[in-house]
């Protein structure tokens, strides 16, 4: 240890930005998810050079690491194990630059979400993926896990907004995948990096395509008197062929958190919330808005409100983005999870979800991108609680598999990570698995760049939701 600390030591130019403390390793032991790790050094590189001397330190010494942003990662992807050496990524945050004609943008890992589309907002242009976490998350972990957003729906996630990027592979190689050319010659090796949750190497350099902001934008809340009416209307929506630019939904005891914590007006007796935005020409939008109103009341809508300025579409967007925080105001924990279902599905199995739930006595909470079927099941808890723990894994792993029984895949944005690692026997079939681990095998021979996710061993295959020993709080 004493020798690749001196190497990477050496690689970073000293030993400010290698650390080794206590301090240090318990804060970057774990990202936001409910595993737990354990780090053995933590480096903070500033320039692609360094991000390659430090990869090349770690093969030199046969040492696993894990590529870090801001941590806001759910499902354990940038949770470093055994010891790993966790690069961290968060002093690359520079916008490198912007060609508004192009609309595109040179950016490096670690700028915020939220940051580029402010840079850029006097262009009137926005990048288009924007996480519940947009305040906080970073670009690098956007193409890690193929990250969406509530708007989303028609703009598409984050692989459809990636351009090109600069890679340190895990050799140290540094290669560009994609290219700022219409039709990049060779295999699409760009659309394999993005998602690959850090097992294909670090991205040190990404061209994001930016979005032109729409002319007009309406923002509609609408209330319904049981969840089935609320889902219905999404995939009526839907089939009445509009794509809106966003389709949230927030059952009762989501609604009532935000409501209590931001205070925008929200029906607390409602059961259920839709949020829908629609982004066009002004004359066009006008009767998108009455026909999504009409399509809402003819399926239960009992009231519903459009947003009559920035200011108060503003407000319904912050109790939407804040959510996840406001459940503290009910329990201190929460695990969220992150399966997609097809949308003439979302009915039956969130009835599913509240059984799953009422059965294990937990409480849960739904709010999710209904528009794509992205369920975001909260349960809520406090896991001081005697045997607590056990009783949200049972009925985590519960969900998982009726989402997937429904149609449904395992993820939608968080990622494979070590939540659902062990799940991907549900999805794939043996074959399937072993082309997974081929590709993953020809960018990194070694297996040494965020080893033990996403892929499940053979020996874990047929079991239930294993997880190292120790990784669960």
């Amino acid at each position: 240890m004493t020798a690749l600390v001196d190497d990477l030591c050496a690689a970073l130019g000293g030993a400010d930005r290698v650390r080794t403390g206590v301090a240090e390793l318990s804060l970057y032991r774990r990202d936001a998810s409910n595993f737990d790790g354990s780090a053995s050094v933590v480096c903070f590189p500033r320039t692609t050079a360094e991000i390659q001397a430090t990869v090349r330190a770690c093969v030199r010494h046969g040492s696993p690491w894990v590529a870090r942003g801001s941590g806001t990662g759910l499902a354990g992807g940038a949770t470093p194990l055994d010891g790993a050496v966790v690069i961290s990524l968060a002093k690359m945050n520079r916008i490198l630059s912007v060609d508004a004609d192009a609309r595109r943008a040179w950016v490096e890992p670690g700028v915020l979400n939220l940051d580029l589309t402010k840079a850029v907002a006097r262009l009137g242009l926005h990048f288009a993926p924007d996480p519940s976490s947009q305040q906080s998350c970073t670009i690098g972990g956007n193409v890690a896990n193929n990250s969406g957003g509530p708007h989303c729906l028609a703009d598409g996630v984050t692989s459809a907004h990636i351009v090109a990027m600069e890679v340190v592979l895990p050799d140290g190689d540094v290669v560009v995948l994609g290219g700022e050319d219409p039709d990049p010659l060779g295999f699409d090796l760009r659309g394999a990096f993005v998602g690959s949750e850090g097992m294909f190497g670090i991205a040190s350099k990404i061209c994001v395509r930016l979005t032109q902001n729409a002319p007009a934008v309406r923002t509609m809340l609408l209330d319904y008197t049981t969840v089935e009416d609320g889902a219905e209307t999404v995939s009526a929506v839907i089939a009445d062929g509009m794509v809106p630019a966003a389709l949230e939904m927030m059952d009762a005891l989501c609604t009532q958190a935000v409501e209590e914590y931001i205070h925008a007006g929200l029906p607390m007796d409602a059961a259920a919330i839709l949020l829908v935005e629609v982004a066009g020409l002004p004359h066009g939008l006008e009767h998108e808005v009455e026909r999504i109103i009409a399509i809402g009341r003819a399926h239960g809508a009992r009231t519903v409100r459009v947003a009559q300025d920035e200011a108060e579409r503003a407000l319904l967007w912050k109790g939407r983005k804040t959510a996840f925080g406001a459940i503290a105001r009910i329990k201190p924990n929460y695990y969220l999870h992150d399966t997609v279902v097809p949308r003439r599905m979302l009915p039956a199995v969130l009835e599913q979800v509240y059984e799953i739930a009422s059965r294990h006595d937990l409480l849960v909470m739904n709010v999710f991108h209904a528009g794509d079927g992205n369920l975001h099941p909260l349960l809520v808890f406090d896991k001081r609680e005697p045997g607590v723990m056990e009783r949200v894994h049972a009925a985590g792993e519960e969900i998982v598999r009726a989402s997937v029984a429904a149609g449904g895949v395992l993820s939608g944005e968080h990622g494979i990570g070590l939540e659902k690692r062990d799940y991907m026997p549900l999805m794939f079939a043996p074959a399937d698995l072993a082309a997974q681990a081929s590709m993953r095998a020809a960018f990194d021979p070694s297996g040494l760049a965020n080893p033990t996710k996403v892929l499940p061993s053979p020996a874990s295959c047929g079991d239930v939701h294993h997880v190292p020993e120790g990784a669960w709080i």
